[in-house]
């Protein structure tokens, strides 16, 4: 390829990321507006702007509901779906870059799972669902990611060596074990109510969310996405291997640390807020690298910005799906992911 080619090609990829990431931008902004607008009492989107503008300009509430429904209610749920959707893509972004399997996510690999049996375990003594946006359930869930995600990590690399498939085994088995200690714990509660509260969390919910959960989360999600994007050229020789990867200057033994912490990090916070939520992390990456190719600098922002997108809309449908009482999100994503990951292993056995 002539220089002259490479500059043009160059020129086109940027030009093709630019739409990319402008479409994506105008669909998170459609979904939270649709998701604000859609409801039990539908409200025009033309009053949906009306009262955040008004918000927003530091105005006073207007009497009736609508103000109470918009800003108070629904805002700050489509605001956090739309958090622990870029967090969920940027974790199974790096994650996939991390153990090199493109079927990799925190759900398959039992993250999610150790971050669940943190936080419940610190719910059941004591701390209550609604406060799970605290610092100490955050940090419980934090530790139960991280803890879970080494013994995956050290189950895979026995007997030397890295077989990509058997880390999503070890993480299916290790997610499966959790789960069901997760449940142990949560059956311990007694009370009933409670036990409902934590088992229909656990799937996957954002009800209840308040303008005092967004910080914690957001600011994570951007501390996570700033970290990652500084190593976004570590990550594209990682992909290549660890021997070429250390040739070209990787520290790969710290950059591995790095990532551990980071994505448990992300895990643990997520968790914390919305429930074990699979599968997000998995489509998204796939998703964005039919869009704009693997490269982690153009990746990792679009996987955020996609994943904020597709949260925002699966909460919106597991909210109005059903007249009568809202689907957990973790359904609507299973439901969506499932498919696509028993296609995804059929592809991979085809071309071997």
């Amino acid at each position: 390829m002539t220089r002259e080619a490479a500059v043009s090609h160059r020129s086109v990829r940027t030009v093709r990321v630019g739409l990319v990431a402008a479409v994506l931008a105008v669909a998170l902004i459609a979904a939270l507006t649709v998701a604000v607008s859609l409801g039990a009492v539908d409200i025009p989107v033309g009053e949906v702007w009306t009262v955040v503008g008004r918000r927003l300009a530091g105005d006073a509430p207007q009497p009736g509901t609508r103000d109470l429904i918009v800003w108070q209610l629904r805002a700050p749920r489509a605001l956090l779906a739309a958090v622990v959707g870029a967090g969920l893509g940027l974790v199974g972004t790096a994650v996939q870059a991390l153990v090199r399997n493109p079927l990799a996510d925190p759900y398959l690999l039992g993250i999610s799972s150790g971050a669940s049996l943190g936080a419940v375990a610190m719910i059941v003594l004591g701390a209550g669902v609604g406060s799970a946006i605290g610092f100490g359930v955050s940090a419980a869930a934090f530790a139960g990611a991280l803890a879970s995600f080494a013994l995956v990590w050290a189950l895979a690399r026995r007997g030397g060596g890295f077989a990509p498939m058997r880390l999503v085994l070890a993480g299916v088995g290790i997610g499966q074990f959790l789960s069901g200690f997760c449940s142990f714990l949560v059956l311990q509660v007694g009370d009933d109510q409670q036990t409902r509260g934590v088992l229909f969390w656990l799937m996957g919910s954002l009800g209840g969310a308040t303008w005092s959960q967004l910080p914690i989360p957001a600011a994570v999600v951007a501390l996570g996405l700033l970290v990652l994007q500084a190593r976004a050229r570590p990550l594209n020789a990682l992909l290549m291997g660890d021997e070429t990867a250390a040739g070209l200057g990787v520290d790969v033994t710290r950059l591995r640390r790095e990532l551990f912490a980071v994505t448990s990090l992300l895990t643990g916070v997520l968790v914390a807020v919305s429930g074990a939520i699979g599968f997000v992390g998995l489509l998204v990456p796939h998703v964005c690298r039919l869009l704009v190719g693997g490269d982690h600098r153009r990746l990792l922002p679009l996987s955020a910005l996609a994943g904020a997108v597709l949260l925002v809309a699966v909460d919106t449908i597991a909210r109005t799906a059903l007249s009568t009482q809202e689907v957990p999100i973790g359904v609507v994503t299973a439901l969506i992911g499932a498919p696509v990951l028993l296609y995804l292993l059929d592809r991979r056995l085809e071309h071997r």
